[in-house]
């Protein structure tokens, strides 16, 4: 196995040839070895290969160089592999290479990633002002659609100015008293296709793990009036609840996310405070 790894990879020969040579290889030869074998077994077995798979590997090291065997382990190769402990210098590579992979997935996806969206009609200068003068007089629901819809990129630009984040309820208020309008910019944001995943899985699967989840904390009065409102509809309840089922639930989510880190600009808030952040009701 290891030979016919060497023997198809660039520089596989010089290993073989070093170890005639000195009966032996040093120790930046050594890791250049493990990088090259740890190469292959990802590409044949994926990021995560078996147990067994790794030893096979380990076994075929000490068997093609019997002097990089270890005399004083039970089976020789533990230094590159051990089972029992998952250490050994093929984990070392492979956990440097999957943290090397998480660190590149996290760079270039979550809340603070520019996605690159193209929406057509967008209103920019006078005209983007006059709408947002507009709708913050209009009634006309239509119009309201159009012109939110009309000034999403300019919203995905204030989104993303951290200075300017917190005013988006304050220069968008209808966005607090028009039902729909943030379904419109989700789904603008993200497609009708993507946009519709979690209603489609809500009900048949996240809702029903959120509850039972939830039912692991700490109970509170609030928590047990939310539980309670989220598995009963409210017909069923002794007292009418401040949420119905669906929005009971979703803010049992909350309590179940962890906290953002604090900063001076933004501090820790607790799950209670975050509920009352996150749903305003207007009489």
């Amino acid at each position: 196995l290891i030979e016919d790894v060497l023997g198809t990879s660039s520089g596989g020969e010089e290993f073989l040839q070093e170890y005639h040579t000195t009966q032996t290889l040093t120790d930046a030869t050594r890791r250049k070895l493990v990088n090259i074998i740890v190469a292959h077994m990802i590409d044949k077995h994926g990021q995560l290969p078996s147990k067994a798979v790794r030893e096979e590997y380990a076994l075929g090291i000490v068997t093609v160089f019997p002097s990089l065997k270890d005399p004083y382990s039970k089976k020789g190769y533990e230094h590159f592999y051990d089972a029992a402990s998952s250490t050994g210098y093929i984990s070392w590579r492979l956990k440097t290479i999957q943290r090397k992979i998480r660190r590149g997935h996290a760079s270039t996806r979550g809340p603070n990633v520019r996605r690159s969206i193209v929406v057509d009609q967008q209103l920019d200068g006078d005209a983007y002002q006059e709408a947002i003068s507009l709708l913050n007089h209009t009634t006309d629901s239509s119009v309201i659609f159009l012109k939110m819809r009309e000034t999403f990129q300019n919203r995905q630009k204030l989104i993303y100015d951290s200075d300017k984040t917190q005013d988006i309820f304050s220069i968008f208020p209808r966005f607090l008293d028009t039902k729909g309008l943030i379904n419109q910019h989700f789904t603008l944001l993200f497609e009708e296709e993507v946009s519709n995943l979690l209603l489609q899985k809500w009900d048949p699967f996240f809702r029903d793990n959120v509850i039972k989840e939830a039912k692991r904390l700490t109970p509170t009065p609030e928590r047990r009036r939310m539980l309670q409102a989220a598995e009963s509809p409210g017909s069923e309840l002794d007292e009418a609840p401040t949420y119905d089922q669906e929005m009971s639930a979703l803010l049992l989510l909350l309590y179940l996310l962890p906290p953002p880190p604090g900063g001076p600009r933004f501090p820790k808030i607790s799950a209670s405070d975050a509920v009352e952040r996150l749903v305003v009701f207007h009489k």
